[in-house]
């Protein structure tokens, strides 16, 4: 368990790095960074999305420190250099979404409890996103505030999901769900031609995730396989019911890329319009990826994060150009995770 650094992306200094062992079994690894102040402002847990790993969120990671937070990361089981479900590791699988909540227990109990001070904010994205708003919903999420970046509420390029939820089933019972969707492959997204691609229009930083996924090797991960996409389906599913974004009593940062046609803005705004205490902000022009866009996208992204968490300012109604909709007080809310 080490950080793959390259010339363009360094290991940032301080990162304590290691194994910890989910409670059903599935090594995962995870980095720590100790905050560089005396008095941190807390501790920042990300939670990256699907085919991501731990060093494509190095300039983040940074970014964290200089703000005076302890920062934790970690790569979810089935991806970067946590353990693999098949025997291909390029597969993007996991068995059932329901054990992803034993991943964040894990770093919970683990890693958090032990050596992080509060107050803790979670940094997730997409997949990671949609992984953490769900469990806040269920009052199993480790924080007392979330940014939840481009979360995976809807495919954009999915007009009829549940008709696509009941083919990944049907394949599913027909025991394919370690294969790849229709399509699908080996080949990381990160290792794809910068023409064309829909994480973000900054090359520079398309280039430096690129030369990090090749280093990586097996760590980035190719396409999703059947198993992962019929429990997307039906965890997306789950956070467009009515009721799911009311349910969450954390106080949320919802950012959304405005130019995204991998996740659906659309929904993303319509489930925040929901939320009973969070800020919701569209970022114009965006596409999927707003940590790794251009800096004129970026660095108004960060002012609102470093806002949002604490020691910050609330986020307020506009943020360089950027939408937002009206924040309610927060509540009180439960930190215990549990199966």
């Amino acid at each position: 368990m080490k950080l793959v650094p390259t010339a363009a992306n360094p290991v940032p200094a301080g990162a304590v790095v290691g194994r910890i062992v989910a409670r059903d079994g599935a090594p995962l690894r995870v980095a720590r960074w100790p905050a560089r102040t005396q008095s941190p402002r807390g501790t920042v847990a990300i939670f990256q999305g699907r085919a991501e790993f731990i060093e494509k969120y190095f300039e983040t990671i940074e970014d964290l420190l200089a703000r005076g937070f302890c920062v934790v990361a970690f790569d979810w089981r089935g991806q970067g250099g946590s353990e693999r479900m098949l025997a291909d590791p390029r597969k993007g699988h996991v068995g059932r979404f329901g054990l992803y909540a034993r991943d964040v227990e894990a770093v919970a109990a683990q890693v958090l409890a032990r050596d992080c001070p509060r107050p803790h904010a979670v940094l997730a994205h997409s997949m990671g996103a949609a992984i953490a708003l769900d469990l806040a919903r269920r009052g199993r999420l480790p924080a007392e505030r979330i940014v939840a970046l481009s979360p995976m509420i809807a495919l954009a390029q999915v007009r009829r999901p549940r008709l696509a939820e009941a083919g990944a089933t049907l394949f599913w019972l027909m025991g394919l769900g370690g294969s790849f969707v229709p399509g699908g492959g080996e080949t990381s997204v990160s290792t794809k031609p910068f023409a064309g691609n829909l994480l973000t229009s900054d090359r520079l930083r398309y280039a430096r995730n690129a030369d990090a996924a090749a280093a990586l090797k097996d760590g980035a991960i190719g396409d999703p396989t059947i198993g992962w996409a019929r429990g997307a389906f039906a965890l997306m599913r789950r956070l467009r019911e009515p009721r799911a974004a009311l349910e969450i009593r954390i106080p949320t940062l919802v950012l959304a890329a405005g130019a995204d046609r991998l996740v659906s803005t659309p929904a993303v705004e319509r489930f925040a319009a929901r939320l009973k205490t969070g800020n919701a902000i569209v970022v114009p022009g965006a596409r999927h990826e707003l940590l790794t866009e251009v800096d004129a996208i970026r660095t108004p992204v960060m002012a609102a994060i470093d806002a949002f968490l604490p020691g910050g300012e609330t986020a307020g109604e506009e943020q360089n150009g950027m939408t937002s909709s009206r924040a309610e007080q927060p509540a009180e809310v439960q930190t215990t995770p549990s199966d």
